[in-house]
């Protein structure tokens, strides 16, 4: 009863968060200097067009008429007409998260393989040159933003040696109907070998550029959890029954000291979903975050909406399930 009183108290503080996020959102947009309608419209348009769009959209009302009109529709599951797509908001939403989501998942995966590698290998060999060249490692990744690591793989493997693909989401030229979204998950299903490689060599990049300064925070969080775990008594106890450094560090400290990366991960892997923003653009990635900024650009109100409401959706989805699973995976929170 008390796991699911937890449930349900967060589900409630999501609610309140994401109205709250709808609110600041719907306010912020319409006072910003910028009319979208004007951007419709040619030149020489009349006063009485300016009206009938404004009309059309919603516009002509007060801020909080529109502001309720618009959760009435999004309450039945409506979020709009996009002004420049002339599509539901829904539909172009949640028809390009997909490749969002993809994206990210495969940058959280090497991510996860990079920070992990470097926070062993640092633990493995502590107190050694080794440990000091993965701080240095770990210490320029994180000084590297994301957008300018995006560029240098771009040079290296793009231009230099061109390996990867450096824009788009998969190659126009090869012959296949999806009938969802998720290419790559279905290029795996449909052992479609050939395409998988070819998502893969598209994506590959914008993950790397994206998971390059999240591996180097996940090296420097679990190599300090290993070191500290390495001192404690049941890890003493293993290396008395003649366990070698590389079983006690894998079976022993490190399932322990894994419990704080999990929250952090958790925790940015909200964040990587919004850092997709600029590496999308940089990449011309076919994705939510590419998106997002044309309807900026365009000045795409109830799109630009949409968008905030899903990735404040997801933020705190992912902080819920992450929080759960930290309960699961820790006893002594599971039976307190």
């Amino acid at each position: 009863m008390t796991l699911l009183r937890a449930i349900l108290i967060r589900l409630a503080t999501t609610l309140i968060t994401l109205f709250g996020v709808a609110v600041i959102v719907f306010v912020v947009i319409r006072v910003v200097p910028g009319n979208p309608i004007a951007m419709m419209l040619p030149p020489g348009a009349t006063d009485e067009d300016i009206a009938r769009l404004q009309a059309l959209y919603g516009l002509d009302k007060s801020i909080f008429q529109q502001f309720v009109i618009w959760l009435g529709g999004v309450l039945q599951g409506d979020f709009g007409m996009s002004i420049s797509a002339r599509q539901p908001v829904a539909d172009l939403v949640l028809g390009r998260l997909p490749a969002t989501l993809e994206l990210s998942i495969m940058a959280l995966v090497i991510a996860c393989i990079l920070g992990g590698a470097l926070a062993l290998s640092g633990t493995l060999w502590r107190d050694t040159r080794t440990e000091g060249a993965v701080d240095v490692t770990a210490g320029i990744a994180l000084s590297v933003p994301d957008f300018l690591w995006g560029l240098i793989l771009i040079l290296l493997f793009g231009v230099l040696w061109p390996i990867f693909h450096i824009s788009g989401r998969i190659s126009p030229s090869l012959d296949i109907d999806f009938t969802t979204n998720f290419f790559l998950f279905e290029a795996l299903v449909r052992l479609r070998f050939d395409v998988l490689a070819d998502l893969i060599g598209h994506m590959f990049l914008p993950a790397l550029a994206l998971a390059i300064p999240l591996a180097a925070i996940i090296a420097q969080l679990l190599k300090q959890s290993l070191k500290e775990t390495m001192h404690l008594d049941y890890v003493t106890l293993a290396r008395t029954k003649g366990y070698g450094e590389r079983t006690v560090i894998t079976r022993e400290a490190l399932p322990n000291a894994v419990l704080p990366t999990l929250t952090l991960v958790g925790v940015q892997f909200t964040f990587l979903i919004g850092g997709t923003v600029i590496i999308e653009r940089l990449f011309s990635y076919e994705g939510l975050g590419n998106m997002a900024i044309d309807a900026v650009i365009n000045r795409d109100l109830p799109l630009i909406q949409g968008i905030v409401i899903l990735f404040a959706g997801l933020f705190t989805l992912v902080n819920l399930a992450v929080d759960m699973a930290y309960v699961l995976l820790n006893p002594r929170l599971r039976h307190a």
